[in-house]
């Protein structure tokens, strides 16, 4: 199967290649971004050269939002519209992607991005928060808790990055990862290998709108993070996920079982390694259920972290029960 997607992989960089005039597409500047797709809720973060895309909305306990691999703030929307009345729901465009753009030293280390988002919550003011995190951002969701224990509360990990796996197939994504590709895929990227990447994350395809498709293909293309992305995925390091282990921090394990990224069979790891975790498994949706199912997977997550930041009662010592 791998030597067969090499093949296919070679065969499209000759394509494409071949095609280079009639599948460029420039980058697009960060000022035409910004008009099209920031909006009234949108700030901006100053960190020297580094500059910050983020949202504060709603009121209530702290919850941070962070997104995958290739995506933005955005994929929150359904999530934001439906919890911002229980929760101060801060989210933000992570280096590399969205309207943040990439690093000026292109480190796009888990280590970066957690003191990014440190330093975000530092900025608002929140010492601590709930965190809530898809693909790359569960990762970085349990890396934050790893390293920040005091500053988390509880977790949400959806469909989230952490373990080694072997996929029975090839997807998308890893075109990225094939040596021949990298040069053409940061300047040429083809609309349709985006709208590809993005159905394969549905579990129904027929739910991507060709509008989503256009805000991901477009964002993509904002100066410096097709480098970005690329260089994201070909410096990956082998997960540290001994460390999930220590997490004593309520957390739900939310999973589509028709995910093609990330198998289903690590949703069980998750909930077996994590000490105090709940498991909740989505049929027939995909990587994304924030996106796919936005309701009900944001209810699924109110009741969780409601019940999980209730104030525990008071245990007489002696009885070991609630006063």
């Amino acid at each position: 199967m791998k030597k067969l997607f090499i093949r296919l992989a070679v065969a499209l960089a000759i394509i494409l290649v071949g095609s280079g005039a009639l599948l460029y597409r420039p980058e697009l500047s960060p000022a035409e971004l910004e008009a099209r797709y920031a909006d009234d809720a949108s700030r901006f973060l100053d960190l020297g050269e580094r500059r910050i895309h983020y949202k504060d909305e709603g009121s209530g306990p702290a919850l941070l939002l962070i997104h995958g691999t290739g995506s933005s703030l955005h994929t929150w929307d359904g999530w934001v519209a439906e919890l911002r009345e229980d929760f101060r729901i801060v989210r933000l465009d992570l280096p590399g992607f969205g309207l943040t753009g990439p690093e000026p030293d292109h480190d796009y280390s888990p280590e970066r991005r957690v003191e990014a988002m440190v330093a975000l919550l530092d900025h608002l003011g929140v010492q601590r928060c709930s965190v809530a995190g898809n693909s790359l951002g569960g990762y970085l969701a349990w890396q934050l808790t790893v390293r920040h224990p005091d500053r988390v509360d509880a977790q949400v990990l959806i469909d989230a990055a952490g373990y080694p796996q072997q996929r029975p197939g090839m997807t998308v994504m890893d075109l990225g990862r094939v040596p021949i590709l990298r040069g053409v895929l940061s300047r040429l990227t083809p609309r349709f290998l985006i709208a590809a990447a993005v159905r394969e994350s549905y579990g129904d395809p027929s739910l991507v709108a060709p509008a989503l498709i256009d805000r991901y293909y477009e964002l993509l293309r904002r100066q410096g993070n097709r480098r970005a992305m690329l260089t994201g995925l070909n410096a990956e390091r082998p997960p540290d996920h001994d460390k999930i282990r220590t997490i004593n921090q309520p957390t739900l394990v939310m999973w589509g079982t028709e995910d093609r990224l990330i198998s289903v069979e690590l949703a069980e790891r998750f909930h077996g390694d994590l000490p105090s975790s709940e498991l909740l498994v989505y049929p027939d949706i995909g990587h994304v259920p924030m996106e796919e199912i936005p309701e009900r997977s944001a209810r699924d997550a109110r009741a969780f972290l409601l019940r999980a930041l209730e104030p525990e009662e008071p245990v007489d010592d002696q009885s070991k029960k609630p006063l």
